[in-house]
């Protein structure tokens, strides 16, 4: 069984799991691409999603990489060994963005009469829930640095204890 996977990863590049994933992503693709082209109203559907891929790549990508960008100088390391605090403040960003995006129009109670008539609930409680929700992703992703500095800091301890033979140690590819 080892040399079939070994086999298939040569041949492929990579793990056969990859391959799988990958055209299980072409396979449910090929099925929205299908139901939609059904629809009648298909070519809306083709130019809303143009629409999406233009203003992702030419609008909001060029805004987001020049504030990553401008974020850097923020967020670099001062001392070689310090947790780099970049990803930390960038997972819950995104987070934020999407899921902003994703409920913008319940977020700005766009077609409050139609969602209350179809529902029966109101949009009031968006807003809050969003706010909570993006509070918590970044209480979270804090948590998760400190322990990640917590970590860095008693692995430098450890390592700047010196040796039983009295060799100077390495750390992180500097000696101390």
């Amino acid at each position: 069984m080892h040399r079939v996977v070994a086999s298939a990863r040569a041949f492929y590049g990579a793990n056969p799991l990859h391959l799988l994933v990958l055209l299980a992503a072409f396979a449910v693709a090929g099925y929205a691409a299908f139901r939609v082209g059904a629809d009648p109203s298909w070519p809306w559907v083709l130019i809303w999603f143009a629409g999406a891929v233009i203003g992702h790549d030419l609008v909001l990508f060029p805004l987001y990489a020049l504030a990553d960008r401008a974020a850097r100088p923020l967020t670099a390391p001062a001392r070689p060994r310090r947790v780099p605090v970049v990803n930390y403040v960038r997972v819950p960003a995104l987070g934020a963005g999407l899921t902003f995006l994703l409920f913008f129009p319940g977020i700005i109670r766009q077609g409050e009469a139609t969602f209350t008539a179809a529902s029966g609930l109101t949009q009031q409680p968006y807003l809050a829930r969003w706010l909570l929700l993006v509070a918590a992703m970044f209480a979270i992703s804090a948590a998760l640095y400190a322990v990640r500095l917590g970590r860095a800091a008693h692995a430098g301890r450890v390592s700047a204890a010196p040796s039983p033979h009295g060799e100077e140690q390495m750390v992180h590819g500097q000696r101390e």
